[in-house]
This record gives C-alpha cells, sequence and structure tokens, in this order.
C-alpha cells in the first residue's frame, strides 16, 4: 500500500518519514526545504508499505509548484492512505489543510505530532473529542522522540479502505444547525446558501461527467473557480450557479468550524511562547534586523577559520606524512618516475589538499545548520522582505539564495517555491554568485597565502560581496522590466528552539558525504586529468613550460590579463574550476609542480615567487573575486537546465555571469593599480 505524507511546513513531517525509513533527508525548521516528493519503503505489520514525503503546504489551492506536486499526487490513484502530519502546538492553523483533505474523499489519519511541545506549554487536547469531531483516526506522536509510530501506521493498515467518516458528532446550536442533513456524512459542512449550490452542482457534474471521483470536492472547486477544475471540467450553464468566486466565503467558514474545534478540544491554550516573541521584537526589528544577520554571518565564518584552521594542522600534518610514505613507497619498490609524480604531485597533491579544508567546510556546515534548525533561517527572509519587495520579489526569493551558502544545486532547486515563473527565473540567474562551500577552499588558499594576518576578515568579504552583487542585479533587471512584487510574503517564522543534534547531523553528514564523494570522483578525475595535460605535450612526457596545459593556458591569457590574472597557470585552474570549484585549489597544487598547500612553509615560499612574478595581494583578491563570480560549477548549470527546461536560458545565465565576473573584476584590478 502506498502512504503519503502531508502537511504544513515545520510541522515535523520530513522527520517523520526519517523516523520511519531512516533516510538522512534533509530537515530544516524553515519552509521550502523538501520541494519534490521523496520517496522510501518500510516492511511493517506483515505489509510492504510504499512512504511519500509531500512538499510542505499550506493548503491543496494550487499556486506555488509545491503546492502542485503536493495536489497533484494526493489526486492521483497512487495513494492508498494520506497521512495529514499536523503540529499539535498550532493546531488551529494546521486544522485548515486537515479539512480540505477530509473532502477529498480518500481515507485519512491524523497525525497529532509535537505532543511534547503540547506538555510544556501546560496546553492538553482532547484526544477522545477531535476525532469524534473530525471522523477520522486521530494518533499521538511524537517524531523526534520516535513516539506512536506503531500505533500511527497501525491506524493506516486498517483505515486503508474507510472513505467515509467516521461516526461524527456535532454539538451545534439551534442558530448553526442546518437545514441539510449533512453532518453524519460530512466533517465540514457549509451555511444553507453554499451547499444548496454545492448539491447543483453536483448533479450538474453527475449528468457531464458520470465516472467523475468525489463530486463534492470538485463542487467546492468550481465555486472557488479553481483554474485548473475549471478548465477541466467545463459545464454548461455554471454561471447561474457560480456568480462569482466563493473562496473567501470558503475559506472563512472553514476557519469558524476550526474555532469550534478549538473551543471544545483545547484546554489551557497557550499563545505563542514569550521566549520567542521576545526574541524577534530583537532579531527582526526595522532597524536592528540586518546589522544582527551580517554579524551572526560573521560569526559563523569566525568559527569557521579560528576552529576549522586548529583542525586543519591535524589533516595537513596526515596528507604530509602519506605522501612522504607514497614516495618512499614508490620508490623502493622501483616505480617509474612518471608513475611517482602522477600519485604525489598528481593525486595526492590535488585530492589530498582539498581534504585540508575539510575541517572548515564541517565547521560552516555545522554552523548553518544549527541556524536552520533553530528557526532563525527562516527569519531572514522576513527580514529581507522590503529589500526584495523593491527588486519587484518577495523576501521568499531570498531563501534560495541563502541556501546558495551551502551549494548551488539545492538551492537553485528551492526557486519552486516562487509563484511566478519571472520570479524564479530571475532568482536562478543571481542565486550562483552566493558562496557555495565549494568556494571555501579558494578563499582559505589564496586569503591565507597573502593576506595571513586578515584571512577572515577577507574570505567573509567574499560573501558579502556575492550577496551585494546579487542584490544589485535583480535592482537592474526590475529597471528593465519594473515589476512590484505581486505577491505578499506568506512564510511561517516557527518558534526558536534548541537545535536537534540528529537533525544537524543528518544535514552535515549528508554534506560531509557529497564534499568527500566530490574529492573521490571529480576532483580525483581532474587532478590526473591536470597532471597529464601539464606533463605532456606535442614533443611527449617533459617540461611543463611546452605542455598542452601551458599551450592552453597562454591562450587564455588575454582574457584574463585585464583582470590582473594574465598567468597561464591560473587561467587554467579557472577552466578547470567548471567542473567543480574544489578543482581550482587542487589545480593549483598540481600547477605549481606539485608545490604542497599542505605546508604553511611551502605556501609562503610559494606566495614570494609568485610576488617576484607580479602577483601581488590585490591579484591574489581579483582571483578570488572571479572565482566567486564567474561560472558556477557544472552540476549547477545542469541544475538551470532542468529547472528552466531551456538551453538558451541556460546558456544566458553562464554568459551574464562571465560577464558580470569580468567586469566587476576588471574594475577591481583597474582601481587597485591606480591607488596602490
Amino acid at each position: 500500500m502506498t502512504v503519503a505524507f502531508i502537511g504544513n511546513p515545520n510541522c515535523g513531517k520530513t522527520t517523520l518519514f526519517n523516523a520511519y525509513t531512516g533516510a538522512n533527508l534533509k530537515v530544516a525548521n524553515w519552509p521550502g526545504v523538501t520541494v519534490e516528493k521523496v520517496e522510501g519503503a518500510i516492511d511493517s505489520h506483515g505489509v510492504h508499505i510504499h512512504l511519500v514525503d509531500l512538499p510542505g503546504t499550506y493548503s491543496l489551492t494550487s499556486y506555488t509548484m509545491e503546492e502542485q506536486v503536493s495536489r497533484n499526487f494526493i489526486l492521483s490513484d497512487d495513494v492508498d492512505v494520506i497521512i495529514d502530519v499536523v503540529d499539535a502546538s498550532a493546531l488551529e492553523r494546521n486544522l485548515y489543510l486537515t479539512l480540505q483533505l477530509l473532502e477529498l474523499g480518500r481515507p485519512v489519519v491524523v497525525a497529532l505530532n509535537m505532543m511534547d511541545i503540547v506538555e510544556k506549554r501546560g496546553m492538553e487536547i482532547d484526544l477522545h473529542r477531535l476525532p469524534e469531531m473530525l471522523g477520522v483516526p486521530v494518533i499521538p506522536v511524537s517524531a523526534l522522540k520516535r513516539r506512536g509510530l506503531s500505533v500511527l501506521l497501525h491506524a493506516a493498515i486498517h483505515h486503508k479502505d474507510h472513505v467515509h467518516p467516521d461516526r461524527l458528532i456535532h454539538n451545534h446550536s439551534d442558530e448553526t444547525h442546518h437545514k441539510h442533513n449533512h453532518h453524519q456524512d460530512f466533517a465540514m459542512v457549509y451555511s444553507d446558501g453554499l451547499e444548496d449550490k454545492i448539491d447543483q452542482l453536483q448533479n450538474m457534474l453527475k449528468s457531464a461527467y458520470p465516472d467523475l471521483f468525489n463530486y463534492r470536492w470538485h463542487a467546492l472547486k468550481l465555486l472557488e473557480q479553481d483554474p485548473e477544475i475549471t478548465k477541466k471540467f467545463p459545464l454548461e450553464g455554471i454561471e447561474r450557479v457560480v456568480d462569482r468566486s466563493y473562496e473567501t466565503d470558503i475559506i472563512n467558514q472553514k476557519y469558524s468550524f476550526i474555532e469550534e474545534i478549538i473551543q471544545e478540544v483545547v484546554v489551557n491554550q497557550a499563545k505563542r511562547a514569550a521566549a520567542t516573541d521576545y526574541a524577534d521584537h530583537i532579531l527582526t526589528n526595522r532597524w536592528l534586523s540586518i546589522p544582527i544577520f551580517l554579524f551572526v554571518m560573521g560569526v559563523v565564518f569566525f568559527l569557521t577559520f579560528f576552529i576549522g584552521d586548529m583542525l586543519r594542522d591535524y589533516f595537513e600534518s596526515a596528507i604530509d606524512i602519506l605522501s612522504v610514505y607514497a614516495t618512499d613507497g614508490l620508490l623502493s619498490l622501483g616505480a617509474d618516475e612518471m608513475l611517482i609524480s602522477l600519485v604525489c604531485d598528481g593525486i595526492i597533491a590535488g585530492v589530498g589538499g582539498i581534504l585540508t579544508f575539510l575541517p572548515n567546510i564541517c565547521i560552516l556546515f555545522v554552523t548553518l545548520a544549527v541556524l536552520e534548525d533553530s528557526g532563525y533561517m527562516s527569519r531572514v527572509a522576513f527580514i529581507m522582505n522590503d529589500i526584495m519587495n523593491h527588486l519587484g520579489l518577495s523576501g521568499r526569493a531570498f531563501i534560495p539564495m541563502i541556501l546558495g551558502f551551502g551549494c548551488s544545486v539545492p538551492a537553485i532547486m528551492a526557486s519552486r517555491a516562487l509563484e511566478n515563473k519571472t520570479d524564479r527565473y530571475r532568482t536562478m540567474l543571481v542565486t550562483p554568485f552566493m558562496s557555495c562551500s565549494a568556494r571555501l577552499p579558494i578563499y582559505i588558499l589564496f586569503s591565507g597565502m597573502f593576506f595571513p594576518e586578515h584571512a577572515m576578515v577577507v574570505a567573509y568579504s567574499m560573501y558579502l560581496i556575492g550577496i551585494v552583487v546579487a542584490l544589485i542585479c535583480l535592482l537592474l533587471l526590475n529597471l528593465f522590466h519594473r515589476q512590484q512584487a505581486d505577491n505578499a510574503l506568506l512564510i511561517e517564522l516557527p518558534e526558536y528552539k534548541r537545535p536537534s543534534s540528529r537533525t544537524v547531523m543528518i544535514s552535515v553528514k549528508e554534506k560531509v558525504k557529497d564534499y568527500l564523494s566530490r574529492a573521490g570522483t571529480i576532483i580525483f578525475a581532474a587532478s590526473i586529468l591536470m597532471w597529464f595535460i601539464l606533463n605532456f605535450g606535442p614533443s611527449g612526457y617533459g617540461d611543463m613550460a611546452h605542455s598542452f596545459g601551458a599551450i592552453l593556458g597562454r591562450g587564455l591569457v588575454p582574457f584574463f590579463a585585464p583582470i590582473g590574472l594574465g598567468y597561464w597557470q591560473i587561467s587554467l585552474a579557472l577552466l578547470a574550476g567548471i567542473s567543480a570549484k574544489e578543482v581550482v585549489v587542487s589545480s593549483f597544487a598540481v600547477l605549481f609542480d606539485g608545490v604542497n598547500i599542505n605546508s604553511t612553509t611551502a605556501l609562503a615560499t610559494l606566495a614570494a615567487s609568485m610576488g617576484q612574478m607580479g602577483f601581488t595581494e590585490l591579484n591574489a583578491y581579483c582571483m578570488m573575486l572571479f572565482s566567486l563570480l564567474y561560472i558556477p560549477c557544472a552540476a549547477t548549470i545542469a541544475t538551470i537546465h532542468a529547472e528552466s527546461h531551456s538551453w538558451k536560458w541556460t546558456a544566458l545565465s553562464v554568459v551574464f555571469q562571465i560577464a558580470v565576473a569580468w567586469v566587476l573584476t576588471f574594475i577591481v584590478y583597474q582601481t587597485g593599480s591606480r591607488l596602490f
């Protein structure tokens, strides 16, 4: 059987899915994380169960892509049981989606999650009265503490064929009693006027579409003038019944019923935690919020460098020892000089050089995961809303940009949460300007070599420049295509909470796993390829200065010279970086005669020799700046094409990013050359 998990963002749905399947999915305390359905399978109670985790959604009205994904799957014949994951601490908001699901006429089981938070607040929920009013099983669970999981699946299995609600008991007064005898059939009953229209539309649908499933739900959608349903099921004479959109009426009456439910089932209802209100008073303050955000990100990069550099010493020592042992071992075996060069100067120098930055990368991943799970990151979209509105976008567009600090691929995919196609394209265009974790080794290497006393500040400036450049580009695009944000920002600000160590570990584990897999595949292959083209030329194996790589690099020098990067080694490293940004660093290790980038002494010597070539602090800063802004990695380019379904737009994005990178680096280098 197939069970679909659906619920509001931040209701614990993905955590519940992880608890069942053991999947290490991305879990974060902010909306827009699960942007497509994720599937898994388990065997329980003697049944093979196919589990589907759907994107978080507040309703089944298809405005955003995530809502469309959820609605289309729920309406398909693939679902046997719907598990509606409800945040028990925010019952009033979550029940709106529940009432919509009940109207689908499919088996529904309510998973009442986060009961531990309800208990902490001194609230109580009447677990006998709530299922009486909804007509479906209501199972209390705690996804985080893994309580009630077996009972929930047991209820889903036994509720599989229950398409009609269980016993409904409503205590309506004479004023709210309806002449229609629908209370024994439906949890949600509307006013007499709406019920009359629903009955008329159902009769018209039965006549026109005799094989249609769930006439009541389709009638409601026609009353709401839902574009998809109206187009798919046209009715002759419908204008006599649907003289306007009744969506607002339906919404208001649903919330009236929800208020009735809350009054009957919730005891000692508390307001949102005072600590969250107090924190938001400061952290989302109109004047303080952005300086606080910049300070928080500054702390993130202080920890990334301060703690990461301490741990990096151990990795550097390990790589040095490995390189010595590899050289000695190959020499003792009588290996050829070419093989020794390939292993030591190519593979170990390239891949090993990247692995030494793992501590810094891990610290960055941990701090970002803590911010996400604490609830702070969702505030960033809120505090950026005013700025983004002036750029023709809502604050929600800033979420993919923030995700870009981790990796551009999921960041591009997260643009699906935007309702407008134009907004999605504009967001995808500038998201690669955010400094992804793959660029961090470049910053660490060059800031450590040329700005040893101020390495953290120099690297942090790259992240700020990325944000500023993205916002300026959006501003210029909006000037050419004047547009005000046509949708207000609707985003949940979850309560601040202590980050879950398990959630943080899952997030960091997946990112580190991806980083290591890139080191073992793309970077490994790139290091070997780079060694090959640098050690072979038209005359065979020999001098690097006459190799294929040198010939190619010199061909690129005229393009890079005006921006201070007119060295064939640098040109070739940047070209190789298109495969993956870490390859710039691994290539650098191979390009400069297998230099040991794990050795502080070797790097100081290299910086001095590069200085004699004319490569100064200004050139190093331009190198980092261009690496920040130029073409994203191949995986990001492929994702842009997959999301836009257009090679033309993908090519335009690549050209746009190269142009922005070249122009800004040119301005910095030419200005710096004249000033210094």
